[in-house]
Parts: C-alpha cells; sequence; structure tokens
C-alpha cells in the first residue's frame, strides 16, 4: 500500500507567470498575458472526454466541464474564456478538450471564439475522439486507411511520440480484445494530408497495407494546435490508461497543477491459512453451507515449500516484490495439528525479507456485523428489538493486535499503520450491511492503524475510516480456494457464465453486478476437430475428438464438456 508519487515541480517564475501573482523580485512581464493552470472540458456526455476529465481528477489538476446536452449551459464566447485582471490579460484555460475538433453546428460563434482564443494565448486543444478527415489535417479512413475494430491490435509510440509527449512508454500499446464476441475498441486510420503540418505520436499498421495510419497526433494549422485522437475509449480501458498521462502532458506542455501517482503492487491475500478446495464435479466448495453433498468431504488446500521459492524466482524474474497479507492463526493451527511441524512457515519465515508483509488479521474474522450463515446469502443478526449486532471494539482490536504480535515474533519487516481485513470487513458491504461497523474506527485507533485497505469494486474512492484512510485495492478473480489453473477456470466459467453454456446462471440473475462472459480454457484447443478440457483431479487439460451427441459423465454438461471424461 505504499504510494509512490511523481508531482510536477514549477519553477518560481513558470508559477509566478502562470498564476499571474504578484511578482515581487522575480520582475515578471506584467503586459504578458497571465495563463490560469485550469482545463477546460467541453463534453457531449461521451466516454472520450469522460476519460480525460476522469484522469485530471485523478492527477487533481483543476479543469471547468461545460455539458453541451445541458440547456442551462454557460455560452462560451470571448468574455467566458479570457478577461482582464489588475490591467492584465488574462486568459482562464491553459488547454481546452473537445469531444471532436469541432462539436458544433456550421458556423458556430461558439468554434471561432474557441479558435481564436487558442491562437490568441497559444492554447492547445484536444480532440478527444474525432473522425479522419481534412478537417482534422488527415485523409479520409477510404483513402487507404481503415475505419474498424482495433481489438487486440499493439500500436506504437513513433519516434517523435517517445521524443515528446509518450516517451514515458516502453514498448507497445496494446488495445484490449478482452472477449471475440463483443467490439471493445473502434478506430480511424489514416495518414496525413498531402501538405498538411501533422506528426503522428501513436499510430498503428492498416490492415491490407505496408503502411501505418495514426491514432494521436498532432495538427498545426491555423495559428493553432491540436491532439487530434482517431480512437474511441473509456476511463478503464488499457490503452487510455497508457496514454492518458501523455495526452495530459501534450495539452499542458509538462505544467499543470496537481500530480501524477504511479504505482503497482501485487497484493496476496491469507498466507498461512488454508482453505477447502473447488470440488470441479459439484461446483461448490466442500464445507460451505451451500454445498450439501453428505459424500463431498472437505480437501484442505494450502501453498507449500516450493511455492514459496517460485515466488521468489517470478519475483527476481519480473522485477516485482509481492505484498503477502498474511494471518497468524494459519501457522498457529498448522503446527497444533502436525506435532509443532510447519514447512511452509518456516520456508516463509526464513525468506521473509524477500516479500513485503501487511497485517491481515490474526484469523481472518468477518468484523463487521454478526453474520447469520443459516440463509444464503448470509444476513447481518439482531437482537430481539431488530437493532443489528456488531463485533465487538475488543475482538477486532485483538485481531489486529494478536496479528502484529505474531508477525513480531517471526521477525516480518511490518509497517505497523497499515491493515487489510478479512474480506475488507468491517466497513460497509452492500446490500447486508450499508454502514460501517461503528466499533471498526474505534479499534483501528486502538492500534494506530492509519492506512486501510478497500475493495475498489465496492468504493473506488479513498475516504477516512476513524483515523485510517482507505486504500481501494483492485480485486482480481483469482480464487483462494483453487490451486490448479484448471479449478481456477473450473469455478470462473460456474460463476461467469450462463446456464445455456453450463454455468450458474448467477450472471443472468445479477446483470448489473456480474457480467456473462463466454467459457474460459486452461488453453485453447490444439487442432481442428478437437475438443480441449480437463479430466476431473489433473493439473491440466486433454484434448479428445470431438463427438457430436455425446456427452461427458459429470453432473453437468456444457460446450466445453462435449466430449467423453476419457478418451
Amino acid at each position: 500500500m505504499k504510494r509512490t508519487i511523481r508531482t510536477t515541480v514549477l519553477t518560481v517564475g513558470a508559477l509566478i507567470a502562470a498564476l499571474g501573482l504578484p511578482a515581487g523580485t522575480a520582475h515578471a512581464d506584467t503586459t504578458a498575458p497571465r495563463v490560469d493552470l485550469r482545463v477546460l472540458v467541453v463534453s457531449d456526455g461521451g466516454p472520450a472526454t469522460d476519460a480525460i476529465a476522469a484522469e485530471l481528477d485523478t492527477a487533481g489538476t483543476p479543469y471547468t466541464e461545460i455539458d453541451l446536452t445541458r440547456a442551462d449551459r454557460p455560452v462560451i464566447d470571448g468574455g467566458f474564456l479570457a478577461d482582464t485582471v489588475d490591467g492584465r490579460p488574462r486568459a482562464r484555460y491553459q488547454a481546452v478538450v473537445l469531444p471532436n475538433d469541432n462539436p458544433f453546428p456550421a458556423g458556430s460563434t461558439e468554434m471561432a471564439a474557441l479558435a481564436d482564443y487558442e491562437r490568441t494565448y497559444a492554447v492547445p486543444q484536444v480532440d478527444a475522439y474525432t473522425y479522419a478527415r481534412p478537417e482534422a489535417g488527415l485523409q479520409y479512413p477510404a483513402y487507404g486507411g481503415y475505419s474498424g475494430s482495433l481489438d487486440g491490435v499493439r500500436a506504437s509510440a513513433t519516434a517523435a511520440g517517445l521524443a515528446g509527449p509518450f516517451g514515458y512508454l516502453d514498448g507497445s500499446v496494446p488495445f484490449e480484445d478482452n472477449d471475440p464476441t463483443v467490439g471493445e475498441s473502434y478506430a480511424y486510420l489514416s495518414t496525413p494530408v498531402a501538405g498538411a503540418d501533422f506528426t503522428s505520436y501513436v499510430d498503428a499498421p492498416i490492415p491490407g497495407r505496408a503502411t501505418r495510419g495514426s491514432l494521436v497526433g498532432e495538427y498545426r494549422h491555423d495559428g493553432r494546435r491540436e491532439l487530434v485522437v482517431t480512437f474511441v475509449y473509456n476511463r478503464y480501458q488499457q490503452q487510455f490508461r497508457l496514454l492518458a498521462r501523455g495526452i495530459v502532458e501534450w495539452m499542458t506542455g509538462g505544467v499543470h497543477l496537481g500530480s501524477s501517482r504511479n504505482y503497482f503492487a501485487v497484493h496476496v491475500d491469507d498466507v498461512f491459512a488454508a482453505d477447502d478446495r473447488w470440488n470441479t464435479t459439484l461446483n461448490c466448495t466442500p464445507g460451505d453451507v451451500d454445498c450439501t453433498d453428505p459424500n463431498a468431504a472437505p480437501d484442505p488446500i494450502r501453498m507449500t515449500p516450493a511455492d514459496v521459492d517460485h515466488a521468489v524466482s517470478w519475483q527476481r524474474e519480473h522485477g516485482l516484490t509481492l505484498d503477502f497479507a498474511y494471518n497468524g492463526a494459519g501457522s498457529v493451527d498448522h503446527r497444533e495439528d502436525n506435532a509443532g511441524a510447519d514447512p511452509l512457515a518456516d520456508r516463509l519465515i526464513a525468506g521473509r525479507d524477500a516479500f513485503r508483509w501487511i497485517n491481515h488479521t490474526y484469523t481472518h474474522a468477518f468484523l463487521g456485523c454478526v453474520q447469520d450463515i443459516s440463509v444464503v446469502p448470509w444476513k447481518c443478526a439482531t437482537d430481539a428489538d431488530g437493532t443489528t449486532r456488531w463485533v465487538s471494539r475488543n475482538e477486532i482490536a485483538d485481531e489486529i493486535a494478536a496479528n502484529r504480535a505474531w508477525g513480531e515474533r517471526a521477525g516480518l519487516p511490518l509497517e505497523n499503520d497499515e491493515l487489510v481485513t478479512g474480506e475488507h470487513s468491517g466497513m460497509k458491504v452492500l446490500p447486508q450491511q450499508p454502514v460501517d461497523n461503528p466499533n471498526l474506527a474505534l479499534a483501528l485507533g486502538d492500534n494506530g492503524v492509519t492506512w486501510l485497505g478497500s475493495d475498489n469494486s465496492r468504493e473506488p474512492d479513498q475516504r477516512p475510516v476513524g483515523p485510517a484512510t482507505t486504500v481501494p485495492r483492485y480485486p482480481m478473480n483469482v480464487f483462494y480456494n483453487a490451486g490448479r489453473a484448471a479449478e481456477q477456470v473450473d469455478e470462473y466459467n460456474w460463476i461467469y457464465t450462463s446456464r445455456a453454456q453450463g454455468g450458474s446462471g448467477i450472471c443472468e440473475d445479477n446483470p448489473a453486478t456480474t457480467t456473462c462472459l463466454a467459457p474460459r480454457w486452461t488453453r485453447p484447443p490444439a487442432t481442428p476437430g478437437t475438443s480441449c478440457r480437463w479430466r476431473r483431479g489433473s493439473p491440466s487439460d486433454t484434448c479428445c475428438p470431438t463427438t457430436p451427441g455425446r456427452t461427458s459423465s459429470t453432473s453437468r454438461t456444457s460446450p466445453r464438456t462435449a466430449s467423453p471424461t476419457r478418451c
């Protein structure tokens, strides 16, 4: 949960000039226009301008947004864009973001005002997503270009891009292709109009041709500068996340208020703890309340010393250090059941300095309301008068303190002001628990916790919880109750595919929170005419000849189990 912050640094002279502050001993030129460090975002409600606004929000860069779909919006004219302060001309915005190169009707006085403003004050314009056309310095795609999907394409920063606003990139810019049945990226690829002063910063191969087409480029004309972006995106897509910083750097010339935070960490939760293994035949976890087959016994699963060695090697190969969120009781219980032996804990503790460690509470207890698990889904237990029963302050504090004490005895290098509660419990979780456990903030204060891990899928914004500030973590569906690739994929498919495709139908029943996806594989079919699947209990999948009309001997059938279990 460490944060590495890269802050935009302004020289004193640049800051004084940009903000129009009294010059003092800097002797600023009071006749030169003052340009405020604020961006104007003109939005049509589309995802591209929304994405750029989100990037400015993240960095803390101030901006004013005008929604073109609102009848009561302000009119963009000379008075809106510039004025005079203490006899000195002031440009209110250092950059302008438009939905496309000209979102206004033909002959618009607002576009004329923007063009005049940009020329007068040398203010750049970003066309968030525009059609490739001569007005934007590019040929129409019909003339040797391309318009269509870029799913799975790997774009690249050009030499000019690497020497300019995208110099932080190292390698290609891959466009997402998360689902082959869904179009995720649409773009126009084209080359500059003959004679246009156009420099491409990011490009990609034009299908069927030996040339490359621009995706992001600078068009200089009529005393103005435009950043022309010809692919659509939203704030979450990988291609935008990779290019967002460069777009802001270009529009601000690298001088803007706010900071660009660059951090990446991988948290591995529940280290030392054991769990029960997912059953690929029953499609549930024996031992859970919803897994009721009387003949299914729990199958304990836990890391091994070999897993520790693999993790150390993986870190070395990738230049990344894993954060282990640990539960000390997992080792204590294992030693009690195994005459004091715990080879896993011994190996982890011996190599403790290879990892970072986070307190994840002693037993991974649920720290919110007292759960009533006699029903599915669970609900908060209540007293006779209907009052919610909460896990107490002392119980929460003990979970934090006992795990810290265990970690200190083991010599783990700890930051004692950090905490991740089990399941992010204690904080609100909808629909059962709409508010925080009121005892959580008190227990955090008892233990000096100032940073608290939270679930980004529930709460993407930071907020205070007593003395602590939340740090949203992005959850990945790498299940804790699976130890083999086949089990991982089987559980994923069960949860996220429709009933017609052999899944549980959870995604159909909860479309607002769960997306139905096509079944996944441990690896694609090896050759045409085969159907790849995994043997039950085998760590790898098996490719068998496709046999129409036959089904597997398992408890359910689906497209991915259309051939016999054994072949």
